[in-house]
């Protein structure tokens, strides 16, 4: 694997890459989609690809558990496995440390899970998640790590941050070579020393890669964006940045700013299964009765497919009726939003005015009300 930076926005920090892959060029800032169990949920691969996205994420503990890596190995790997010829990252499972708490048990050497499937127990360690993710076939590979949720004590942070460092040090040790390329992971929950320690810990390994972890797991966006500030600061300049789990289009451009190069999340497509679709002004609900007669696409100024096609009328009638074509075109339309949305970061950061952009997409971006959380939310990308 090799990045290149192309050009750093002066203004906000933002950078414009290219990152190389045996599997194709990825350019960055980009957004992953999430594939849980080897699918972009309601979405053919070429769809996906159609759409603008050139890398996705899969799960390596789901795919463990079901049809399990070694098959998946033996049928040609991931790629041919779901038809996707593109880049794939996989994570290593540390997010179902903290996704499946009730179900899993952390220690010095790994974790104990038992499955949600069937009720069996699994030890996944740092060696184990390596080879289930060679076994996979991915392009880039992440090693096993401990995500804490906030809000937590400064002594768990540290003891869950140590414990993530030497299971990196652990899965660099079982990595056969530079590719896949291994990144690190980032600890330290939203204490400075933390994060100083981690990045610098880190960074002396000598990973090509290094995602930013424990974020948008309950802290304020402020919060987050404060940490994430001063996490980026000290990472080095010539290697991808990746924030993990994140998230709403505003956090996506706040990101950048921050110099992140890498994003993912399962929002696009779960928000497409509830009826919540993304607009230049934030989110409308389908399900509204206030669109049963509206004549206009979802957003007039999207190209995709959904919004050129059908009225928001239509989309709402196959949702209220439950019709599978209206998950499909909801997805359709989300994904190309996020797609769409990285596309304009790119071209402004390369124009020089990507502060400006970033501005005016903030003011006029509108939250969502908040919504209940699924309990484990990667589980149904």
């Amino acid at each position: 694997m090799k990045f290149d930076l192309l050009k750093v926005d002066q203004a906000s920090g933002a950078r414009r890459g290219r990152l190389h892959t045996p599997r194709g060029v990825v350019e960055t800032p980009v957004f992953m989609p999430v594939g849980t169990q080897a699918t972009v949920k309601a979405l053919l691969p070429e769809e996906v690809a159609g759409q603008g996205m050139e890398i996705l994420l899969c799960n390596t503990y789901h795919l463990y558990l079901r049809p399990g890596h070694e098959l998946i190995r033996d049928l040609g790997g991931l790629h041919r496995f779901m038809g996707w010829d593109g880049p794939i990252l996989t994570d290593s499972g540390g997010y179902q440390v903290f996704s499946l708490g009730p179900l899993r048990r952390i220690t010095k050497d790994g974790v104990i899970f038992r499955s949600h499937l069937d009720g069996s127990e699994h030890f996944l360690g740092p060696e184990k998640a390596v080879e289930i993710q060679l076994a996979l076939g991915a392009d880039i590979i992440m090693p096993l790590d401990e995500c804490v949720r906030y809000p937590t004590t400064h002594e768990y942070a540290r003891e869950a941050m140590e414990r993530t460092h030497r299971w990196a040090a652990r899965c660099r040790a079982a990595h056969p070579g530079d590719v896949p390329a291994l990144f690190g992971i980032l600890q330290g929950s939203l204490f400075p020393d933390l994060r100083e320690r981690s990045a610098r810990e880190l960074t002396r390994m000598g990973f090509p890669g290094y995602a930013v972890g424990g974020l948008s797991v309950g802290e304020s966006p402020a919060q987050m964006g404060e940490t994430l500030a001063l996490t980026t600061a000290l990472l080095p300049a010539d290697k991808p940045r990746y924030l993990m789990g994140v998230g709403t289009p505003a956090d996506l451009v706040e990101g950048v700013a921050h110099g992140v190069d890498m994003f993912d999340c399962v929002m696009p497509t779960r928000h497409a299964r509830t009826g919540s679709l993304f607009t230049r002004d934030g989110h409308i609900n389908i399900k509204a009765a206030r669109h049963a007669r509206e004549e206009g696409p979802v957003d007039p100024a999207c190209g995709c497919y959904t919004c050129r096609t059908f009225p928001r009328a239509y989309l709402r009638h196959l949702f209220v009726a439950g019709e599978i074509l209206g998950i499909r075109l909801n997805t359709i339309h989300n994904v190309h939003f996020y797609a769409d949305l990285m596309r304009q970061v790119r071209d402004a950061i390369e124009n020089g005015t990507f502060a400006t952009f970033a501005a005016q997409f903030l003011a006029r971006w509108t939250p969502a009300a908040p919504t209940p959380e699924p309990s484990h939310p990667r589980e149904i990308a």
